[in-house]
C-alpha cells in the first residue's frame, strides 16, 4: 500500500513510471546544450567519455533520491532539514539557491536564445516569454496534481529527443570516432571546465533533491513488503529508461557538434552552432535543434522553478508561491540578457556552479540512504554506498582541478 491507500499491485508497471522523467528534463536543459556542444566544437569526440559516465553517474543519484522519498515520505531537503540545526539549515538553503539561480539562468537564457533563433525575437522579450510559458506550466502542476505535470514534462522531453536526435538520422557520425572518445583524457584547462560543466549540467543537484518529492509525491510512502520492493523495482526502470534518453540526447549534442561544427568559425555560441549546423545539414536541421532548444528550456525552468520551491519548504519550513517565486528567480536571468553578457558563456559557467553544488546534495543523500535506521531492510548496499562515494569524490577532485588550471593558467 502507498500513502494514499492505493494498493500499487493493481496499477501495470508502466502507469506508474514518470517521476524519473520530469527529473530528466533538468539533464537536458540549454545549459547541457551550451556545454556538449562547446565541447564537440572545441574538441571533437574527446569528451564523449564524460557524457557517458556522468549519465551513469546520474543514474545511480537518482535513483538513490527517489528511493528515499519512497521508503521514508520525505524528500531530500526535508530529511536534511529534520536532521541538521537552524543556522547550518540556513547556511545549506543559501547554496542550495544559488545553484538554483545558476539553473534557472540557463533555461530562461535558453529558452530566449531560441526563440531568437526561430522567430528573431530580441532576447529580452524572449526572456519574458520563457519567464511566462514556465509559470502556465507550472500553473498545470499546481491545479491538475503531478500525473498532469509529468504528462506535459514528458510531451516536452521527447520534444527535446527528437530535436537533437534528428541530424544523428540524416548524417550519423563514423562509429570509430566515437568510440575513440570513450578513453577518459583531457587537453587542457578548457577541456577540464567544460568537464566541469558536463557534469555540472548532468548530475543536477536541484534534480537530485526534486526526485525525491516526485516520487513521494506521486507514490506516496510505500509500506514495507511486496508493493515496496515492486515499486523499488519499477523506479529502476523509469530511472534507467529516462537516463538513457537523457544520455542519448546529450550524447547526440556532442558527436553533431564533433562532426560537423569542429574547426568552424563561431561555433563558440549556440547561434553560431545553429548557423554552422544550417550551413552543414540543412534549414529542416537547424530548425529541429532550435524547438529542441526551446522545448527544453521552457520544461526545464518549470522543473527548476518546482525544485527550488521543494527545497524551500524542506530547509526552512516556509512554503512561498511557485508563481512568486518563479518571479523572484527569474529576475538574475533577465538581467543576464538586458546587459548583454555573451549569454553562451554564461550558460557554460552556469554549469561550472551547478558542478560546485554536487557535493551538497550527494553527501547527505548518500548517508542518508544508507542509514538502517531511517531505511530499514532497504538502506544502501556496502557497493552501493561505495559507488556514491566514489562519485562524490571524484566530482570534488574535478572541481579542485577546475580552480588549480583556472588560478595558476596552466594546461
Amino acid at each position: 500500500m502507498t500513502r494514499t491507500g492505493e494498493p500499487v499491485r493493481r496499477k501495470p508497471g508502466w502507469y506508474l513510471l514518470g517521476p524519473a522523467f520530469v527529473a530528466a528534463i533538468a539533464y537536458v536543459d540549454p545549459g547541457n546544450v551550451a556545454a556538449n556542444v562547446s565541447a564537440g566544437a572545441t574538441f571533437g569526440y574527446l569528451l564523449v567519455w564524460v557524457i557517458v559516465a556522468a549519465n551513469v553517474m546520474a543514474g545511480l543519484v537518482q535513483y538513490l533520491s527517489a528511493k528515499l522519498g519512497l521508503v521514508t515520505g520525505l524528500s531530500l531537503p526535508e530529511a536534511v532539514g529534520m536532521t541538521t540545526r537552524r543556522p547550518t539549515r540556513i547556511a545549506y538553503w543559501l547554496q542550495a539557491e544559488l545553484v538554483a539561480m545558476a539553473t534557472d539562468l540557463a533555461e530562461v537564457v535558453g529558452g530566449a536564445i531560441a526563440l531568437k533563433l526561430i522567430f528573431g525575437l530580441p532576447l529580452m522579450l524572449g526572456g519574458l516569454i520563457t519567464g511566462a510559458v514556465s509559470m502556465a506550466l507550472l500553473v498545470v502542476g499546481d491545479r491538475r496534481g503531478p500525473r498532469a505535470f509529468e504528462q506535459v514534462s514528458t510531451g516536452l522531453l521527447a520534444i527535446i529527443a527528437i530535436g537533437f536526435l534528428a541530424s544523428l538520422v540524416v548524417d550519423p557520425p563514423p562509429v570509430t570516432d566515437v568510440a575513440g572518445g570513450l578513453l577518459p583524457r583531457f587537453d587542457g584547462t578548457e577541456s577540464v571546465l567544460l568537464t566541469t560543466a558536463i557534469l555540472g549540467a548532468t548530475v543536477m543537484p536541484h534534480a537530485v533533491y526534486l526526485h525525491s518529492g516526485l516520487a513521494r509525491d506521486r507514490h506516496g510512502r510505500a509500506e514495507p513488503g511486496r508493493a515496496r520492493r515492486r515499486l523499488l523495482r519499477v523506479t529502476r526502470w523509469d530511472v534507467g529508461l529516462a537516463m538513457l534518453v537523457a544520455g542519448a540526447v546529450n550524447l547526440a549534442m556532442l558527436v553533431v557538434a564533433a562532426a560537423h561544427l569542429s574547426g568552424r568559425d563561431g561555433t563558440g555560441s549556440i547561434e553560431g552552432a545553429h548557423s554552422a549546423m544550417h550551413d552543414a545539414l540543412g534549414p529542416t536541421i537547424a530548425l529541429f535543434f532550435a524547438v529542441g532548444l526551446l522545448a527544453s528550456g521552457l520544461a526545464s525552468t518549470s522543473v527548476g522553478a518546482y525544485a527550488g520551491a521543494m527545497i524551500m519548504q524542506g530547509l526552512l519550513r516556509v512554503s512561498v508561491p511557485l508563481l512568486w517565486r518563479r518571479l523572484i528567480t527569474l529576475l538574475p536571468a533577465l538581467a543576464i540578457l538586458a546587459i548583454g553578457t555573451d549569454p553562451t558563456r554564461a550558460l557554460v559557467l552556469s554549469q561550472v556552479v551547478l558542478s560546485f553544488g554536487i557535493p551538497f546534495a550527494l553527501v547527505p543523500l548518500i548517508r542518508l540512504t544508507g542509514d538502517a535506521a531511517l531505511m530499514g531492510a532497504d538502506a544502501n548496499r556496502r557497493l552501493t554506498s561505495v559507488l556514491g562515494w566514489t562519485v562524490t569524490v571524484v566530482i570534488g577532485l574535478l572541481n579542485a582541478a577546475l580552480i588549480y588550471l583556472t588560478v595558476t593558467g596552466t594546461g
